[in-house]
């Protein structure tokens, strides 16, 4: 094991102890922010240290063994489980490089998910649609439960935009990827001459905020209207101004909710929204500073790269950030993502270890 690595989980072990001593305290609970910070440090330390115990226990093993190896009685016993423990350390070693991997602090998240029409005009809308039911219906077999927040229907069905909540452990760490510009390329249900069509959307998956206050939203920096909502609703919705729609000045960004009833609740979902949104840009600045020189395999996020083709006459699916092809539209369409997902996840681990492995040479 290189030093500085083994430097690094002999301060993470100092740590730990630290930590055990001050919850063990008898004013621990008196904080209770503190109290859970602690303790969710203590959850994310704790089994990088059983894990570098056992490796410490493995070499200290092998050097119990390697000094009966003078014993002619037991050096066959003894070569046998120097064996094995050598097996055990590059397995340890291995484990422990992927758990000193940087962890994503937005991972166990909720989400919003932000959907839009693109190039293609009603059948991007149509496709629009079909993405947030392929994201619905994969939330939906992950058991995590979705709130749609403002929608804008098309025409002839699916959405020009749509902007969902996800809610649900770790939501964002497995949806995290799909940010960006999703092509599809099929017939149109109106194309008389089965010629086929491409057209695009553009998807952003963005981390909620602990609270609104986890970003700094100041009253002088929004402009907030209230309206009469339109569409369905019956006909409280129509007649009061429960709608809310909140501009922030400095960004330009703006947010309309309508879906409830209630002002208050549909300008709480609005905040919401607008706080993910600054923070999602605050977190994508702060990573174009310290990754100018390194850019990730699968990609930017950025909303104008196309990272996928759904090609529905071919029946096939292509990532291109992990030149990833799949022939199962019609599985994937329906929410299986899983592969998908996996797929574009080993591919960002293998990425960050090759960058620890740099920066341990």
């Amino acid at each position: 094991m290189k030093k500085s690595i083994s430097d690094k989980l002999e301060q993470l072990s100092r740590r730990l102890a630290d930590l055990d001593a001050q919850l063990a305290s008898e004013d621990a609970t008196h904080d209770r922010d503190n109290y859970r910070k602690l303790t969710r440090e203590h959850a994310e330390i704790a089994p990088v240290v059983e894990l570098y115990r056992a490796y410490r226990g493995a070499e200290q093993d092998i050097r119990s063994s390697q000094e009966l190896l003078a014993d002619p009685e037991m050096k066959d016993l003894a070569e046998a489980e120097i064996a094995a423990r050598r097996e055990d350390l590059a397995r340890l070693e291995g484990e422990l490089q992927k758990a000193l991997l940087p962890r994503d602090p937005n991972d166990e998240r909720n989400l919003f998910l932000e959907i839009r029409a693109g190039t293609g005009g009603d059948e991007s809308a149509l496709f629009a649609g079909d993405l947030f039911r392929m994201y619905s219906r994969y939330a939906e077999r992950q058991g995590w439960r979705v709130e749609v927040i403002s929608h804008n229907p098309s025409d002839l069905g699916g959405y020009k935009e749509v902007i969902a909540r996800v809610i649900g452990f770790g939501a964002y760490s497995r949806l995290k990827f799909e940010s960006g510009g999703h092509r599809v390329q099929r017939v149109p249900a109106t194309e008389t001459q089965g010629r086929i069509h491409t057209s695009a959307c553009t998807v952003a998956v963005l981390p909620e905020a602990d609270e609104v206050d986890d970003v700094v939203i100041t009253p002088a920096e929004i402009r907030i209207d209230t309206f009469r909502a339109s569409g369905a609703g019956g006909q409280h919705i129509n007649k009061t101004d429960s709608a809310v729609r909140i501009a922030h000045l400095p960004t330009g960004s703006v947010v309309e909710c309508q879906d409830d009833r209630s002002q208050h609740k549909n300008k709480a979902q609005a905040l919401s929204v607008l706080a993910a949104r600054i923070k999602d840009k605050q977190v994508r600045e702060q990573a174009a500073r310290t990754a100018a020189e390194r850019k990730s395999l699968i990609g930017s996020g950025d909303r104008s790269e196309r990272i996928r083709t759904y090609n529905f006459p071919q029946g096939r699916v292509t990532d291109h950030r992990i030149n990833l092809t799949l022939y199962k539209i019609d599985q994937i369409m329906d929410g299986d993502l899983d592969e998908l997902i996996e797929a574009l996840a080993a591919e960002h681990q293998a990425e960050q270890l090759a960058q620890l492995a740099e920066e341990s040479a």
